[in-house]
């Protein structure tokens, strides 16, 4: 589904230049459900509006589908956007008109496309657990509903893709589980890609795979890989040893390789081994060794 390969943006101004991402590589099956984390600043948000269409890419490769975002007319990014890709914001105000009920809400993006199902907006609105309440103002709403509508118009024009600006962040504990709960139904049910951007651990651990992003490039995966997980991504059984990674030790973490075959090793594993420009590399048959460069003549 998504394809990133040497992915650059720089946004410039009269006096400033600043590179957001700086050859970020991903990759992402169809069907997937992921997370990407990474600190403010480290790139991840642009890379969501990327992935968007919302930004335009600088330089490297990005594929959504069978769209090359690269070099995409302004003409097809429309179609794109209404078409491919379902977007859903932190900021409520970002997807909702306050002055429209919740179907008619939902209904909007199909009457911009003049597809208008009334049927299928209702099935969105029963989907996220709004069935009672569909034909209620928002201000009728609490913030947790109103970003249950959010995710009912970001696939009203069933798109492909879903990606998600840090959908919990603004909803409390017991409100975020609900939502992550029926990403996962979503993703299983109907097999949309669903990608969050999240600096929230706790729910990166319910999703299958989550990429960490340092600097603007893809620096850390760690994949799920204990079977006794159900769909709202809790435990159900004993817990398989692993590297250290989310929820309690239920991921697997990777480092990434590039496409000419440099490991992108997190900082903060160099900074433990005092390693800051050079590093002393064994192969042993079985694993690559990194270590501290021994002192000449120690």
């Amino acid at each position: 589904m998504i394809d990133c390969e040497g992915l650059v943006k720089i946004y410039k101004t009269e006096d400033l230049e600043v590179v957001a991402l700086q050859g970020l590589n991903l990759k992402v099956e169809d069907g997937e459900l992921m997370a990407i984390i990474g600190n403010s600043g480290s790139g991840k948000s642009t890379l969501l509006n990327t992935l968007g269409g919302l930004d335009r890419p600088s330089a490297g490769q990005v594929k959504v589908g069978p769209w090359d975002l690269l070099k995409i007319t302004e003409e097809e990014l429309v179609q794109y956007k209404r078409e491919t890709v379902g977007f859903i914001w932190q900021n409520n105000a970002r997807n909702l008109l306050p002055y429209l009920t919740a179907l008619e809400n939902v209904e909007m993006p199909m009457m911009l496309s003049g597809k208008v199902d009334r049927a299928y907006a209702k099935q969105l609105l029963e989907w996220v657990g709004l069935k009672e309440r569909m034909n209620n103002k928002l201000h009728q709403l609490s913030g947790g509903e109103q970003q249950r509508v959010a995710i009912a118009i970001s696939l009203s024009n069933r798109p492909k893709l879903l990606l998600a600006d840090e959908p919990t962040g603004s909803v409390d504990t017991a409100t975020a589980d609900l939502i992550m709960s029926i990403f996962r139904r979503l993703n299983k049910e109907i097999g949309i890609t669903i990608v969050i951007v999240t600096h929230d651990m706790s729910l990166a651990g319910k999703v299958d795979r989550v990429v960490a992003i340092r600097d603007g490039l893809t620096s850390t995966e760690f994949i799920k890989r204990n079977p006794n997980i159900n769909e709202d991504g809790e435990v159900t059984g004993a817990i398989e040893p692993a590297g250290k990674g989310l929820d309690g030790g239920v991921h697997e973490a990777y480092v990434v390789v590039d496409r000419v075959g440099r490991l992108q090793v997190p900082k903060e594993y160099l900074n433990s081994l005092g390693i800051k420009d050079k590093a002393t590399m064994e192969f042993d048959g079985e694993r690559i060794i990194i270590s501290s460069p021994k002192l000449l003549g120690g």
